[in-house]
């Protein structure tokens, strides 16, 4: 049998090749489902993101399938709850970052900022289609990412860094980091023009 030529980084993890070639880098627009997205790719500050993927589905249980106006009315007690939830990264500052980032979320959103257009506005509306032959020329974080995070920080967002962004970036299809001979790579270069 041919071996699918992808990426290295999911290995031989069968859920991790299963996210790499039916989810990274193909293009999401929903705003609720980009603020999932990015909430949690900052559960993986300073862990693995197989980590974070093998407990997504208790992320989506415990913050109710990330809908920021249900997580907005979280309070200390919320918090506390959480702490006590062995499905999930249970870590203070983390869980009260996602209910931070849903404040933040609506407060863009009564000020009719969509969320969507706010991050896609970064790589201006289009996937950045990257060329790298391997993995190790794929970057951590670029210029896109760098100002995504201000942009974020500045909307009252946190665990958002240059490094999250660009992970996430990479994760939603506004970057194409996929490398060349991937079995995803053209069939992403096609998603971003449509």
């Amino acid at each position: 049998m041919n071996q699918l030529k992808r990426c290295a980084w999911p290995g031989k993890d069968p859920m991790y090749q299963q996210y790499h070639d039916e989810v990274w880098g193909r293009p999401v627009s929903d705003s609720q489902e980009l603020f999932a997205k990015l909430c949690l790719d900052g559960q993986q500050a300073g862990l693995s993101w197989i980590t974070i993927l093998r407990k997504q589905a208790n992320y989506e249980q415990a913050f109710l399938q990330f809908e920021p106006s249900k997580i907005a009315l979280f309070d200390e007690g919320d918090v506390e709850r959480l702490l006590q939830n062995p499905s999930i990264v249970r870590n203070r500052l983390k869980i009260q970052s996602i209910i931070r980032n849903a404040r933040a979320f609506l407060a863009l959103e009564q000020q009719g900022i969509n969320f969507s257009d706010f991050l896609w506005a970064f790589v201006g509306h289009k996937t950045i289609v990257n060329k790298w032959q391997e993995q190790g020329q794929v970057p951590a974080t670029s210029p896109e990412s760098d100002a995504m995070s201000k942009a974020l920080k500045k909307a009252g967002f946190n665990f958002v860094g240059s490094t999250i962004c660009y992970a996430f970036m990479q994760a939603v299809g506004m970057v194409n980091d996929h490398i060349t001979d991937c079995h995803c790579y053209a069939e992403c270069v096609a998603a971003a023009k449509r």
